[in-house]
């Protein structure tokens, strides 16, 4: 069997620390399984249990073009099948298993098993996963579902609604969307399941459906028709017209870190970052990702949050409505990280049609940026830490603290850290950001043997 992760979204449920640029399940927030006190990302985790189960080697994170120097940057072995667009989960699930059968090795008669990149869990789930391929052989079912045994009613959850129960797996009878809490107790007393996301299919049963569609099948020509298909989810476009759905359970824990107050509950300490919180605070979790200290006193039941993209003060009881809130902030993201370092926004100013934008640009020892140019800016780099190698049109030029260099309209340039490397970047132009990157090779390598240089 394969497996999938879907790598989806834009996170805005963790503003400030999440965004388009770095969604939540890249947040490092939660510790690693081993009960050690260092901090990783959940993708991270959900990597580390995938390896210890032996499932890492075949599985796919799909994700948009935007993630992938961010997952690569986490994990660095990682396969990749990358989105070109966002189709919701319907088109994501179809990729998956076209980039499984052109690239992954898998046959039409294989099975997939699709999971959340980002689930707060233990190893028997990735155990009852396994068990998926099995229950479909067994059952005939179209789809193959995991539900969590509730330990609570919860209100949060859909909930798969169970059947006549089977030889090691239960008939599905329907779906509850996230229900009142009155209905959640009811529906627990029917021996319903929550919905974890997780479900197995096999992969020439999902490639039919892009033929119904008039796409290609084969991950390339599917990619390039990608804006022809609709914007549709897996449950409506598979799930909801199934016959024969079956489920197997998962006994364990099992948690969606998808809002302040579940982030805060798994946090090993109460304090991230330059922090003093007093002795007269409770249940009070602060995380500052900026310079300047953040002091509280007194609070009870408040997350605090301060990034360079703002800050948040709120009841935990009323963390839910915090993607809501940020949706009236559309600025740019002011910290990004990328597979080869990070960037820090620090200024960004327009002036008569001339747009100035001031970053902050760490560079990891040893990794590099792609080749490429601008057509619409200048920039003026200034290093401040580590040593550095410049490539400028075919010219090598050293770069090391105090140095300055001006990069012009159309000049070809990458940069590559000897050691870990810190410069300000300074974009001059009518178009600043990340908006006029025109990338020749990601690979350092290659810019010597196509005799760029």
């Amino acid at each position: 069997m394969y497996y999938v992760l879907l790598s989806g979204g834009s996170g805005r449920r963790l503003w400030p620390l999440s965004n388009e640029a770095r969604p939540k399940q890249y947040l490092k927030l939660v510790n690693k399984e081993d009960n050690s006190m260092e901090r990783c990302s959940m993708l991270q985790r959900v990597w580390a249990q995938l390896k210890e189960a032996g499932m890492a080697e075949r599985t796919v994170i799909t994700a948009g073009a935007d993630q992938r120097e961010l997952i690569k940057s986490q994990v660095r072995e990682a396969q990749i099948a990358v989105e070109p667009g966002r189709r919701d989960t319907f088109g994501a699930v179809l990729l998956s298993c076209a980039w499984l059968w052109s690239r992954g090795g898998a046959s039409k008669d294989d099975y997939a098993a699709v999971m959340p990149v980002d689930p707060y869990t233990e190893e028997a789930y990735f155990e009852t996963v396994k068990q998926l391929e099995e229950v479909m052989k067994k059952s005939g079912a179209e789809v193959g579902l995991m539900g969590a045994v509730p330990s609570y009613p919860s209100v949060k959850y859909g909930y798969i609604l169970p059947g006549e129960r089977k030889d090691g797996w239960i008939s599905v009878k329907g779906f509850a969307e996230k229900p009142d809490e009155e209905k959640a107790e009811e529906l627990m007393k029917q021996g319903a399941l929550w919905n974890c996301g997780v479900f197995c299919v096999r992969i020439g049963d999902i490639l039919k459906r892009a033929v119904s569609y008039g796409v290609p099948e084969d991950y390339e020509g599917l990619c390039a028709a990608y804006d022809r298909l609709p914007r549709i989810s897996f449950d409506y476009e598979v799930l909801e017209k199934a016959r024969n759905l079956a489920a197997v359970e998962f006994r364990g824990y099992w948690k969606d870190l998808g809002t302040w107050d579940a982030m805060a509950d798994q946090m090993s300490t109460d304090t991230v970052g330059n922090v003093a919180l007093d002795e007269s605070c409770e249940n009070t979790q602060v995380i500052n990702e900026l310079k300047v200290p953040v002091a509280v006193l007194g609070a009870r039941d408040l997350v605090v949050v301060a990034s360079q993209d703002g800050i948040l003060v709120t009841d935990k009881n009323q963390s839910a409505r915090v993607k809501e809130v940020a949706a009236a902030f559309a600025s740019r993201p002011m910290f990004e990280e990328r597979r080869w370092g990070t960037l820090e926004t620090l200024d960004e100013t327009e002036y008569r049609g001339l747009s100035t934008l001031t970053r902050k640009i760490h560079i990891y020892d040893g990794m590099t940026s792609s080749y490429h140019f601008h057509k619409e800016r200048d920039e003026i780099w200034t290093i401040l830490s580590g040593t550095g190698e410049l490539i400028l049109e075919g010219t090598r030029i050293p770069l090391g603290p105090g140095k300055a260099v001006c990069i012009r309209k159309n000049q070809r340039h990458a940069v590559k850290a000897l050691q870990d490397f810190e410069y300000i970047e300074i974009h001059v132009g009518t178009s600043v950001g990340n908006e006029d990157i025109n990338r020749i090779t990601f690979n350092w390598d290659e810019i010597e043997l196509s005799h760029i240089l």
